[in-house]
């Protein structure tokens, strides 16, 4: 395998709000020419699975809109989502943000898992200026975002989101800018790609 280009098959990238996860994961993939695939990949799988009011209780991290869909709709979902994240881990060359893909793809060969995270004061200024609302408000939908998603985990997955072993590579965006995240990223691409023997 030629070291200048990445034959790796699939990045999976878990974040927390405010870590710059959806700007690193879409610079990955246009340095490698990856797809991202992002919450399109929810609605695709909510549609599949027939229960649209699964995508939104999903898609609702704040637990504003307050649905709660039964215990099958969200079995159907589940099973969905799977069977998407699989095929387009065997279509390759993607770049797979949240929706478990670490837990789908734990063993899925040429699969590189990376979490990216941030201390959380540098989190709520990031939130707060990005969206302009006060430091306050940004707090609070940090808050929630990282409960919605360490129980999305932990319920559907059995998994503690922040077990690092689910991760070959946890990058802190607090002393990094997205650019050095997105190199290190690439780096640890090429070598995972080259012990899996391509």
């Amino acid at each position: 395998s030629d070291l200048g280009r990445c034959e790796m098959a699939v990045i999976t990238i878990s974040r927390q709000l405010g870590s710059l996860g959806f700007e690193i994961g879409n610079l990955v993939s246009e340095r490698l020419g990856y797809r991202i695939v992002w919450r399109e990949l929810i609605n695709e799988a909510a549609q599949r699975a027939g229960a649209p009011d699964v995508a939104l209780a999903v898609i609702d991290e704040l637990g504003l809109l307050g649905v709660t869909p039964s215990a099958r709709s969200s079995q159907a979902y589940l099973d969905a989502v799977r069977s998407v994240v699989l095929e387009l881990a065997s279509k390759g060359n993607v770049v797979l943000i949240g929706r478990a893909g670490q837990r789908i793809l734990a063993g899925f060969p040429g699969t590189l898992h990376v979490r990216l995270i941030a201390p959380l004061e540098l989190r709520v200024q990031r939130i707060s200026e990005e969206q302009k609302i006060p430091l306050e408000a940004a707090r609070s939908q940090i808050e929630a975002s990282d409960a919605h998603r360490r129980q999305y985990l932990k319920r559907f997955y059995r998994s503690d989101w922040e077990d690092p072993s689910l991760y070959d590579l946890v990058i802190n965006t607090g002393r990094m800018t997205s650019a050095a995240a997105c190199e290190l990223i690439c780096v640890a691409a090429r070598h995972i790609d080259l012990a899996v023997g391509d």
